[in-house]
């Protein structure tokens, strides 16, 4: 075990927002826990759920939507666990409806887990969502799957180093073959029962100009939406001129998955975006 990850009590668990669960389409029903899986396109994260679901899954769509979802479930030591597919996507950035459903669900869903499941033959490619996901929850793990064709591929990856520099516990796996399930089951159930607090390694390089801009917006977020779960990727957001991230402060559609009374559309722009 590195040094950023440390024993820790379950006081704070879960850590799941129930009501917007159920307002994103997950009942969680007689589970404990909800574990979001998140990923590139051709990663093999279906692999991977499949893997630790069996043939205890069903599939639907998000609501509102007509983008499949696919939802399964496992025990571990007496404890139930669902586990929901998240759209393979390259970012978070919402400028897909794919992007859209895997941010809201990260954000507002906040689940007790978030796996990343990524290519470890095309490592690089994927640590930009990796980063992404990392901004918005310290519950997260990476699976790093495909090792088999990392080694075809005559590439090595230093899964410690790769856990030490990102925070994260990294797990290798080959989902195919079963590999390295029985590990990431393991180390899925510490992390959400608080058995592990995950410390992530985050970009902390802003010029103090963008440090006292975020403070500023961060405030305001948080006095229009009193509970948002993290302000500060939404202030990023809207400071990087996310149009999609924009409309929804103007709107309050963020407010929507927020409980308690919504600010009006005019109240919103006049305190946030000016």
């Amino acid at each position: 075990m590195n040094s950023d990850i440390t024993p820790s009590n379950c006081e704070d668990c879960p850590a799941h927002h129930l009501a917007n669960l159920k307002k994103l389409g997950v009942e969680m029903g007689k589970y404990d826990y909800v574990i979001a899986l998140a990923g590139n396109p051709n990663t093999g994260k279906s692999t991977v759920f499949n893997q630790l679901t069996g043939l205890r899954q069903h599939t639907g769509n998000w609501p509102g939507k007509t983008v499949a979802r696919a939802e399964g479930g496992f025990s571990y030591q007496e404890t139930h666990y669902k586990v929901v597919d998240l759209p393979g996507t390259y970012s978070l950035l919402s400028t897909s409806t794919d992007e859209e459903i895997a941010r809201d669900f990260i954000l507002f869903g906040q689940p007790d887990v978030t796996v990343v499941v990524v290519d470890a033959s095309r490592l690089e490619r994927n640590l930009n969502l990796v980063f992404q996901v990392l901004e918005i929850t310290d519950r997260a793990l990476l699976c790093l799957n495909l090792m088999d064709e990392a080694k075809r591929h005559n590439l090595t990856v230093d899964h410690r180093r790769l856990a030490r520099d990102l925070g994260i516990p990294v797990v290798p796996t080959i989902a195919r073959q079963g590999e390295g399930i029985p590990l990431l089951t393991k180390m899925i159930t510490e992390i959400a029962t608080g058995q592990l607090s995950i410390y992530p390694k985050r970009i902390q390089s802003e010029p103090p100009t963008l440090k006292r801009a975020i403070h500023l917006l961060v405030k305001k977020l948080e006095t229009v939406f009193p509970g948002l779960p993290n302000a500060r990727w939404v202030a990023l957001r809207l400071l990087e001129g996310d149009r999609k991230i924009e409309e929804e402060v103007r709107s309050g559609r963020l407010g929507n998955l927020m409980t308690g009374s919504l600010s009006t559309e005019g109240e919103i722009t006049r305190k946030v975006i000016r």
